[in-house]
């Protein structure tokens, strides 16, 4: 979209982990806790500290979590849906609408602010370097 998104390689380490979006957070049956994600995975007794649009870094042989990354300002982003498709950039602030949307405020390399949809943002590393 717009040139955004250009393929590079990645090395085999890369390829053995994904970066995902947690979408839910609750328990489930007999109290097991469970989290789902943005691409469809429900994963199993996550740590308690892995709140909703939190990034998990999941190992793609295993199916378990590997790491995770807060949401929360200074951390870095990539916008995955709507008018800011495949821009990078670093949290600023989260306005919080109760009922609504909630709105992300994030800044470019170049300096430039921008702001999207919170549901619209994966965090894909913590402070200025990629997970």
């Amino acid at each position: 979209v717009k040139g955004r998104y250009v393929l590079h390689r990645i090395t085999p380490e890369e390829a053995k982990f994904k970066l995902v979006h947690v979408k839910h957070v609750t328990q489930g049956l007999k109290g097991v806790p469970f989290c789902v994600t943005h691409d469809g995975r429900t994963i199993r007794y996550p740590d308690p500290l892995i709140k909703v649009n939190d990034s998990v870094k999941v190992d793609l042989d295993t199916g378990k979590i590997i790491d995770f990354i807060k949401f929360e300002a200074g951390q870095l982003a990539t916008v995955v849906r709507g008018r800011n498709t495949g821009r990078i950039g670093t949290v600023v602030s989260r306005e919080r609408h109760l009922g609504g949307f909630d709105i992300v405020h994030l800044q470019d390399a170049n300096g430039h602010k921008f702001a999207t949809r919170i549901a619209n943002t994966i965090i894909i590393g913590k402070g200025n370097k990629p997970s």
